[in-house]
């Protein structure tokens, strides 16, 4: 299956959303599809055997007045606000006049017959040239047989002008500038609407705008500018202070701080040395250095962050089903309503034709489905876009509804409640014939090879002792216990207590030193050689500085709790330093699984912090995954959200955001809902004017949009 995203042209409600969608759906190879609205966009999983873009393309057309933009025609932001103001601006000239007779009689001036004669004119090119989009709309969709706001529109406007026309060969009262002036209206709010939506989806565009277009190639000794599309794998690249980094690439050469607040949201600099990763559109802010190439095009970090982005704002909340299905049956019910408010006040209450239709025109005008079809995907686009500017990466939707519910938050301890950065803090051998320093030798000898979580201890250690590793053959991960392996054909482990266990050995007396270590808050380790217990090391992770200051806040709205492998003792000292008394212990890696669904057997919907990589199962089974982690150490795919740095603050943050965009989701909807639920009534009551429901239907669909924008001011 492949997914694309495609930008759409000619949406003018939710209900061409609905119709779009169903549209994309039938096509034979399609797996799922979802439009939105408010970005103009649709994100479509389909069989590259079965279909094709042309397909899709095809199937967008084939809904109505509507198509698949190119490449170059998706940024089409900017034209469509200055389209749309230029229709209200000419709609707006011609209705003047036509507003103006409202209060005072324009036949006292040119006479019946001309004033009758321009005000009709005038509003035939309101309502037939600048309002042409909402006929053809409607014709396009009758066709099919089916109905969207433009039908609603299209009905309302030219019932009051044909009437009018009428009139004015009855000799009764014309109603030429409620056609004309909700026409303009409508064209009012679609410029404000255009003008805020564009406002809403601006993270895409910043994002993009990160990116850097030439680089300068080190080639034969000299620097060549070139175009960054030109630059591959390998290439060796100098950046100058000032300048930004081209591409993810490693330092080969000079020492520098960068600014990485694109990446993980954070203003301090983060310096760096030769070896050191450094990551596309980050800052070089002091040393010239050159740099070789590790990822190109849509391999960059910048690429994925804004191909998540794009995935979360182009996702439907599982509360947007509902309001696609009544977007779906919204405009016909408006016009069954409109039809019974005409037939019950002119046949039944009889007040005649006049009063019957403009009640029945304001029922047609005041009802808006673009309120709800705005509601989630606006909130969504500036929450994701909010996330996205502060190291926070919302991947889908869903994720904002279910961060709602969550009351547990889980934490793995290693590497998001601590550094993650382990090193060697104690050790003791009572072996006379085995020194701290041969024992240390052989343990990093064994380390040398290990993907073991410990290992970075291990490595550092000997590097800074200069110790001389010896060979080792048959290396071996024991998960959740520890580490062998074979120096000189002699077995040597390093474990827990469950090592001890399996192996069938005694610790002796070095139980007593492997609890007061693990009672430090350090992770004790036995060494073991011969069969025996002949010494006790101590890995000390030292606890993030922002870490006890989250989990004070979070626990304000929730239950916390720390999972670890690390023996208990040495957890509840950990935990204890950090104010958490919930604590999980001795948990092997596949049993966190276990964990996990315990706490959801309760009932309890829980969030699961990790590192994104070993955790990448519990933070699949959890509610809500949060993977943590820097730049391209982030699995991508593990969690629900991606924090871009370790800072734990990050997750009070994600929280806080995600909780801060559902609220607005559900403000937005319960006011479209209100809205309409009261306006409809009012105006089939003949309680609102026509032009009064255009204006306030105009503003319905703008005062959503803004609402959603306030998240762009909260601060997290």
């Amino acid at each position: 299956m492949e997914n694309i995203t495609v930008k759409i042209a000619g949406m003018h409600c939710a209900s061409c959303a609905v119709n779009i969608e169903k549209s994309i759906k039938k096509k034979s190879g399609v797996a799922g599809a979802s439009v939105n609205y408010a970005n103009n966009s649709a994100r479509v999983e389909f069989d590259p055997e079965k279909t094709s873009l042309e397909v899709i393309s095809q199937a967008v057309k084939e809904a109505g007045d509507y198509k698949v933009l190119e490449d170059a025609e998706a940024d089409q932001d900017l034209v469509i606000v200055k389209k749309a103001y230029k229709k209200f601006l000419g709609a707006a000239i011609l209705t003047g006049p036509l507003f103006l007779s409202m209060f005072f009689d324009p036949s006292m001036i040119l006479g019946m017959t001309l004033s009758m004669t321009l005000m009709a004119v005038l509003t035939a090119i309101v309502v037939f040239v600048f309002g042409w989009q909402f006929h053809r709309g409607m014709f396009l969709q009758l066709k099919r047989w089916r109905a969207n706001m433009d039908s609603l529109i299209s009905i309302g406007t030219m019932a009051a002008f044909f009437y009018s026309l009428y009139a004015v060969f009855a000799d009764i009262h014309v109603y030429f500038e409620i056609a004309a002036v909700i026409i303009t209206l409508i064209l009012l709010g679609k410029y404000f609407e255009e003008k805020s939506k564009g406002r809403a989806s601006t993270a895409i565009k910043q994002l993009l705008s990160l990116g850097v277009k030439q680089a300068s190639l080190i080639e034969g000794g000299k620097e060549i500018k070139k175009e960054i599309g030109e630059i591959k794998v390998g290439d060796i690249l100098l950046v100058r202070p000032g300048e930004k980094v081209p591409l993810d690439a490693k330092i080969v050469e000079g020492e520098t701080s960068l600014d990485e607040s694109m990446l993980s949201g954070e203003s301090i600099a983060v310096d760096k040395k030769p070896g050191d990763r450094v990551f596309g559109a980050t800052i070089n802010n002091q040393g010239l250095i050159k740099i070789q190439v590790e990822k190109v095009g849509k391999d960059t970090v910048l690429s994925q962050i804004i191909k998540l982005v794009e995935e979360a704002q182009a996702s439907k909340a599982p509360i947007q089903k509902l309001v696609d299905k009544i977007s779906g049956i919204f405009v016909p019910v408006v016009i069954l309503i409109a039809l019974i408010t005409f037939s019950v006040w002119f046949f039944i209450i009889n007040v005649g034709i006049e009063t019957s239709l403009l009640n029945a025109v304001a029922v047609l005008v005041i009802a808006c489905p673009c309120a709800l079809g705005l509601a989630t995907p606006t909130a969504i686009m500036v929450g994701s876009g909010k996330g996205a500017g502060n190291g926070i990466l919302i991947k889908d939707s869903q994720s904002l509804e279910i961060a709602h519910k969550v009351n547990v938050l889980v934490f793995d301890k290693t590497g998001t409640l601590t550094q993650g950065k382990p090193t060697i803090a104690a050790m003791e051998t009572a072996d006379k014939q085995l020194s701290v320093k041969e024992m240390m030798i052989l343990a990093c000898s064994v380390e040398a090879g290990s993907e073991h979580s410990l290992a970075v201890a291990f490595a550092n250690y000997a590097k800074e002792n200069k110790l001389e590793l010896l060979p080792v053959k048959q290396t071996e991960a024991l998960k959740g216990r520890g580490i062998k392996g074979l120096v000189n054909n002699q077995p040597v482990y390093l474990g827990n207590s469950r090592l001890l266990t399996e192996l069938a050995i005694e610790a002796g007396k070095f139980q007593v030193v492997f609890e007061n270590y693990a009672s430090q808050g350090k992770t004790p380790v036995y060494f073991v050689i011969d069969d025996k217990v002949k010494g006790v090391l101590a890995v000390a992770d030292v606890v993030r500085p922002s870490a006890k200051q989250a989990v004070s806040q979070l626990k304000k709205n929730l239950e916390v709790y720390m999972l670890t492998g690390d023996h208990h003792l040495t957890a509840k000292v950990i935990a204890r330093e950090l104010g958490i008394e919930k604590v999980i212990a001795e948990v092997l890696p596949d049993q966190k699984v276990e964990e996990i669904k315990k706490l959801q057997i309760q009932g309890k919907t829980v969030a699961f912090v990790g590192d994104g990589i070993n955790d990448a199962p519990a933070l699949t089974q959890a509610d809500l995954g949060i993977a943590m982690g820097e730049g391209t150490d982030i699995a991508m795919e593990s969690g629900n959200i991606v924090l871009m740095s370790s800072d734990p603050l990050k997750v009070l943050s994600a929280v806080k955001l995600s909780k801060k965009t559902f609220k607005t989701i559900a403000q937005n909807l319960f006011f479209a809902f209100f809205y309409n639920t009261t306006a409809i009534p009012l105006a089939a009551f003949g309680l609102l004017n026509p032009m009064i429901a255009a204006l306030a239907m105009s503003l319905s669909s703008v005062s959503v949009v803004v609402n959603s924008l306030r998240i762009k001011k909260i601060k997290i």
